[in-house]
């Protein structure tokens, strides 16, 4: 049976990290708080554990999840370039409710599902799951909830849906009800290209255009899959 450990608690903060720790090694899923909705999270390097988070949740490839990083220089690592525009967003709202879809640096080896060699990138604004990131590297992490359910905004409504296919839960309380807006920057690697919403979030279009200006395009958001 799978424990929740309060996050508010240091001793219980303690031995949840050091479980989530180890059994993010192992292959295994934690569910983590951030600012946005809570969090299912697998090592981004680990096929087995990407497709088992990928099944707790009743998702197929076709649905890749967003990967979570600690900073600015693992997304330098991970994108195959990063736009000026890419940094200016970057800056103004990292860490936060941004996750930016960039080209995947073609030389990682990683297997997220069907992402046309892109990646979905994030720096969340929490401190909780920022240590756990910058011990465990970027993770692989799609909102805490079966597929077709509201996403889980504390551990135990993602305990009630995810149950044992998750090792470790760690408690932060309530978190936001918005999910993290969603942008497609990889046209900035084309001449003319410009950067498009995927999904509306805790962004609003008007903090973005005040960043990149006439850089955003005016298309209507297409709907994409539940993310932190």
């Amino acid at each position: 049976m799978p424990q929740i450990f309060d996050c508010n608690d240091q001793g219980q903060l303690l031995s949840g990290m050091r479980l989530a720790r180890t059994a993010i090694s192992r292959g295994e899923l934690v569910v983590l708080p951030t600012d946005t909705v809570y969090g299912v999270a697998a090592d981004a390097f680990s096929p087995t554990a990407v497709q088992r988070l990928l099944d707790a949740k009743g998702r197929t490839r076709q649905s890749p999840p967003p990967v979570l990083v600690p900073g600015i220089n693992t997304l330098e690592a991970l994108a195959e370039t990063v736009p000026d525009a890419v940094r200016q967003l970057v800056e103004a709202f990292w860490p936060g409710g941004l996750t930016i879809v960039l080209n995947a640096q073609p030389s990682l080896v990683w297997d997220l599902g069907e992402t046309a060699g892109t990646v979905a990138l994030r720096m969340p604004a929490n401190p909780v799951t920022l240590e756990l990131l910058a011990e465990t590297g970027p993770l692989a992490v799609s909102s805490a909830n079966l597929t077709g359910k509201p996403a889980a905004s504390n551990a135990a409504d993602a305990e009630a849906m995810l149950g044992e296919s998750v090792a470790v839960y760690l408690d932060g309380g309530e978190s936001g009800e918005q999910s993290s807006t969603i942008v497609d920057a990889t046209a900035l690697d084309t001449p003319g290209g410009r950067i498009t919403v995927l999904r509306d979030g805790a962004v609003t279009r008007d903090q973005l255009r005040e960043v990149v200006g006439e850089l955003l395009a005016d298309a209507p958001a297409v709907q994409a899959p539940p993310a932190p």
